[in-house]
């Protein structure tokens, strides 16, 4: 479900891969619904490529937003990001994610992070486990 989710730079919210054109993406902004192409020369990367800086490994984006979701129950983040100070989120952060990298992890990052959260909640996109490889590219092969 993350691969077809996507992040455009200079835009804000997330959009939805409808369909794709010769030069471009057909996009769907999970904000107000509107359809408008998505260019090449956009920076456009789909949340299932995204990961967070740890200690250790880099741990991608699903299991971020899957920590975040049996926290909160399935229920949008109640942390008002505008008015919590950095203290404040880096602790709600340290909740979902123990171990992340105070260093390289911004406030900034962790701001995006919750409203990607809420914005995917509230259009009901809340399946983010990685889903089963798909078997008709070996079929096709045979």
């Amino acid at each position: 479900m993350l691969k077809t989710i996507l992040s455009i730079s200079g835009k804000p919210g997330l959009y939805k891969l409808v369909s794709q054109g010769k030069n471009m993406l057909i996009v769907e902004s999970l904000i107000d619904k509107k359809r408008m192409p998505a260019y090449g020369k956009e920076k456009i990367v789909s949340l299932g490529d995204i990961a967070m800086y740890t200690d250790a490994d880099d741990v991608p984006l699903r299991d971020i937003l899957a920590s975040m979701k049996k926290k909160e129950n399935g229920e949008p983040v109640a942390l008002d990001i505008k008015k919590a100070s950095q203290e404040e989120l880096r602790d709600y952060m340290a909740s979902v994610l123990p171990n992340f990298d105070r260093d390289r992890v911004h406030v900034s990052d962790i701001k995006k992070l919750i409203s990607w959260y809420n914005l995917l909640v509230a259009n009901g996109l809340t399946d983010f486990e990685e889903s089963a490889p798909e078997t008709e590219e070996a079929d096709k092969a045979e």
